[in-house]
């Protein structure tokens, strides 16, 4: 009697454990499906970053329509500078932005440890020099005051403009992508420059004889790019990318929204002689993709 009392005894432990056991297999099968699930699923909203200008035009013109027909909500979150589209869409507040060059989006992502990602180029509204005061840089003289953007990637990038164009000479041993106003070694006019947030910029043509503007802050402004005595030749590192976290760069959504910008309806948008995106430069794989144009 006693063995077959230690043996219902064991019986009934060994079920207990068993049971056990498969609760907790049940409940781990289910916790790796939740999170399959929530790795997989798509958002229903895209929420786009961007700040003053243009690229929120272009995307409600040309981007939304095309990812609106494929099934998704898309929304505009406008920053006043060009630090915060970064710092949200790192925290999961917008699902892409739309503002900024790689070069800027690499050094931004470094100095301030964010996990971002390029996507694909678009067309670009490049920096302008813009005056109300002179007519042509012949006409400059020494003293005269030019504001161009403060944060160091468009700063280095406005000085290599000004030297493109002869106004001034860089130390040759300072890498170029790294320039500051430091490193000026020849201002054979005697301009004075101030380095000035970007969103400030176009406000400073009051005081300013020259104000070195970027085309989206010009646009929002209410400048016109053929109002610019010099307009900038962009190569593809300083050209508009869309940006998105990099742990969502291979999810269906980015493939969806790179597709949409890739489409001749996007396309027709930009190339429209009604619209002030015909006269944006263009992306290497754009012009390829359309002969040129």
């Amino acid at each position: 009697m006693q063995t077959q009392s230690t043996n219902t005894r064991s019986y009934s432990q060994n079920s207990r454990t068993a049971w056990y056991l498969r609760g907790l297999l049940i409940t781990f099968i289910a916790a790796a499906m939740l999170v399959q699930w929530a790795v997989a699923v798509e958002p229903a909203v895209i929420r786009f970053g961007v700040s003053p200008g243009p690229y929120g035009d272009l995307i409600t013109k040309g981007i939304k329509p095309g990812l609106e027909r494929k099934g998704y909500k898309v929304e505009l979150v406008t920053f006043q500078d060009w630090v915060q589209p970064n710092l949200a869409l790192n925290n999961g507040e917008t699902e892409a932005n739309l503002f900024q060059h790689g070069l800027y989006l690499e050094k931004f992502s470094k100095d301030h440890n964010l996990q971002l990602s390029p996507v694909i180029l678009i067309p670009t509204a490049g920096l302008g020099i813009y005056s109300r005061k002179v007519k042509s840089l012949d006409q400059l003289k020494a003293g005269d005051e030019v504001t161009l953007p403060l944060d160091p990637t468009n700063l280095a990038r406005a000085l290599r403009f000004l030297q493109k164009i002869g106004l001034i000479k860089l130390k040759p041993e300072i890498d170029p992508t790294l320039v500051s106003d430091k490193d000026i070694a020849s201002n054979p006019k005697g301009l004075k420059f101030v380095p000035t947030e970007a969103a400030q910029i176009p406000r400073t043509l009051g005081s300013a004889t020259l104000a070195i503007a970027s085309g989206n802050f010009a646009i929002a402004a209410g400048l016109k790019l053929s109002d610019a005595i010099v307009l900038e030749e962009l190569d593809d590192t300083i050209k508009i990318t869309l940006a998105v976290r990099t742990a969502d760069v291979n999810k269906q959504w980015v493939k969806d929204a790179k597709e949409v910008i890739e489409s001749d309806a996007f396309h027709k948008v930009v190339e429209d002689p009604a619209s002030i995106f015909s006269s944006f430069q263009k992306p290497t794989w754009y012009t390829k993709k359309w002969n040129g144009k």
